[in-house]
């Protein structure tokens, strides 16, 4: 039901006074109003406080995996609320659903990845990746390893140390006093970071950070062979290798995590996002066995490191559900095969519009680059991507630009997606391009 339109103003209005919107310019807030007062969500769609429908291409924001309305969430929600809401897990305290999930993780987790520490969210999760990796060499009487290094157009969170490692400078340049060292690598260059490590001294290096397939920084692939060099180059210095699985993990990429796709076991790994499809705020950070051991046998005192929210009852017991469901109907080879379909239907658009550069995607989760002319690559003087973005919302499908030295639009729509979903995704699509190409070329 539409609400009448002054309790709809009202509500631009307080919008416009009272809330701060994250990553939003505050000029177009303030000027605009809110682009869209969502009010329901079923499945892969969304519908708006003014009846308009729309297909949620993002996921929201990279993590309602197994779509929205899901009323198996909000029955084991309200359960676990009614039983027991919160209670800290400090000082040994634990509960329930916080241990079956942290053992039902490692169980899914690659390799010897076996050992929990629960998060509110990515940003936290990076936090804490960095953080027990500088504890972990401090533990083992090497504590000059303090040093980070990740790539270039990497995105890891906006808290002070994910802040300092992501590779996408505009992040960066937010605060005036980033935390020190933290060293960015080209995000597709092997021998900058093997120079970027002999330059430092492998002996300063606590860990390399890294995405498995980039998200915001536009749903960059790696080159082939990438990973298992970085593995490799780990190894020889000694280095921990982190992977950020906050976007891909949980079926994004037709795999449980995006690593797997390359043969690689790291030796700990971020996650959040889809491990409660968004349903409740969590998030993580798996070690490998060797670590855990290491901390077991060298920690001296109480482990320094911990929020208030780690392990909460009510969101490891969503997440234990979001995951018996990714499970039981089988979302994740959807994704795979969505994502086929996904990459098709870009490449149908790429031979049609003299527009797109490069597209890609791997599972769900894909990008198509924006040019002026094919032939040199050349883009536009002002990135095109956000109208595209906004002419898509009017014709019913919402997705994403990236503009950090480029101009791209991501996708990553949930895993229940349906072929003929993904075929009126990549149709909303082939209109939006025809619309904006009739106006620039």
């Amino acid at each position: 039901m539409v609400k009448e339109k002054t309790d709809i103003q009202q509500l631009i209005d307080w919008d416009k006074k009272h809330f701060i919107h994250p990553t939003t310019a505050i000029e177009q807030q303030q000027q605009d109003g809110p682009s869209f007062i969502f009010t329901e969500g079923k499945g892969i769609y969304l519908t708006d406080i003014m009846g308009r429908t729309v297909i949620d291409g993002m996921s929201s924001l990279w993590n309602v995996n197994i779509g929205h309305g899901q009323d198996e969430i909000a029955k084991v929600a309200k359960e676990q609320m009614e039983k027991l809401a919160f209670t800290s897990n400090f000082a040994t305290f634990s509960n329930e659903p916080a241990i079956r999930l942290a053992a039902k993780i490692a169980s899914i987790a690659p390799g010897n990845l076996n050992a929990v520490f629960f998060t509110s969210g990515g940003s936290e999760s990076s936090d804490t990746a960095i953080k027990l990796a500088r504890h972990y060499w401090i533990l083992k009487g090497q504590p000059n390893r303090q040093k980070i290094i990740s790539r270039s157009k990497s995105y890891h969170g906006v808290a002070m140390g994910a802040t300092s490692a992501t590779g996408l400078k505009p992040f960066r340049d937010f605060t005036n006093s980033l935390a020190p060292d933290f060293y960015y690598v080209d995000g597709s260059s092997i021998e900058e970071l093997r120079k970027t490590i002999v330059q430092e001294g492998p002996e300063t290096i606590a860990a390399f950070i890294t995405e498995p397939i980039q998200g915001a920084g536009g749903v960059n692939m790696p080159p082939e062979g990438y990973f298992k060099e970085v593995r490799e180059i780990c190894d020889e210095y000694g280095i921990l290798l982190v992977t950020d699985e906050v976007i891909t993990g949980f079926g994004r990429t037709g795999a449980y995590f995006g690593i797997e796709h390359f043969g690689v076991i790291p030796d700990m790994m971020c996650f959040a996002k889809g491990v409660t499809s968004g349903y409740a705020q969590l998030g993580g950070v798996v070690l490998n066995d060797r670590m855990y051991q290491d901390f077991i046998a060298l920690s001296k005192g109480t482990l320094l490191h911990g929020y208030t929210y780690s392990g909460h009852p009510m969101a490891c017991a969503v997440a234990l559900k979001n995951i018996e469901i990714i499970e039981r109907e089988n979302l994740i080879e959807n994704s795979k095969q969505r994502g086929v379909e996904l990459l098709a239907g870009f490449k149908m658009l790429q031979a049609k519009h003299p527009i797109i550069g490069d597209v890609r995607a791997l599972g769900l989760i894909g990008g198509i680059s924006i040019v002026k002319d094919k032939q040199t690559g050349e883009k536009f003087e002002t990135p095109l991507a956000p109208r595209i973005v906004s002419e898509a919302a009017k014709n019913g499908l919402i997705c994403r630009s990236v503009t950090f030295d480029q101009d791209t639009l991501v996708f990553a729509p949930p895993l229940i997606i349906t072929k003929a979903e993904v075929g009126k995704l990549i149709e909303i699509l082939d209109d939006t391009f025809a619309a904006i190409e009739k106006e620039v070329v």
